[in-house]
């Protein structure tokens, strides 16, 4: 299997630099904004966000991890709703993930979302979109649009979990 490095660590913090300006800029601030990171790469995603806008604006945002798996119409076996509570009624949800591919991660993330209360308005912060969307569902921030077969597999690697930051694509 071929492995092609498309992102390194400073590649990666330059997209997520990016978006945590398109956010504020796009939201006018930070006001009544909350970040909610789709576990596992995503929170930390979202933790680094939460950071250079916190460099930024000398705000920190509540940044919360979200556990879809009940929520998937693909897996086989029922997960219990996760113990804990999202207090986003009323707020401006930044959804973000590692990979935005067939958009079924992130309407399980929407459904969960809704569980908990009824936002003002969710927005999506991906990394990487790689295309081949099932639904109709797009990301407001990207890190880096990467065009792929469905046969090829895009990796993003993050320290907190992996030890190296980088994103990969193997054939």
């Amino acid at each position: 299997m071929e492995t092609k490095e498309i992102l390194d660590a400073q590649g990666m913090r330059r997209s997520l630099t990016r978006i945590t300006h398109e956010i504020i800029e796009r939201n006018k601030g930070v006001d009544n904004l909350i970040l909610v990171g789709i576990k596992t790469r995503g929170i930390f995603l979202a933790q680094r966000i939460a950071d250079m806008i916190e460099q930024v604006e000398q705000v920190r945002l509540e940044c919360e991890s979200l556990d879809i798996n009940h929520w998937r119409d693909d897996l086989d076996v029922e997960h219990p709703i996760p113990d804990g509570n999202l207090h986003v009624k009323d707020k401006k949800v930044i959804l973000v993930d590692d990979v935005l591919f067939r958009g079924r991660t992130v309407r399980a993330a929407m459904d969960a979302i809704m569980h908990y209360g009824r936002a003002q308005e969710i927005q999506l912060a991906v990394l990487v979109d790689r295309g081949h969307r099932e639904l109709p569902i797009r990301a407001d921030y990207i890190g880096k649009n990467i065009p792929s077969s469905l046969e090829e597999v895009i990796r993003v690697k993050v320290v907190e979990c992996d030890g190296i930051d980088n994103i990969t694509i193997e054939k």
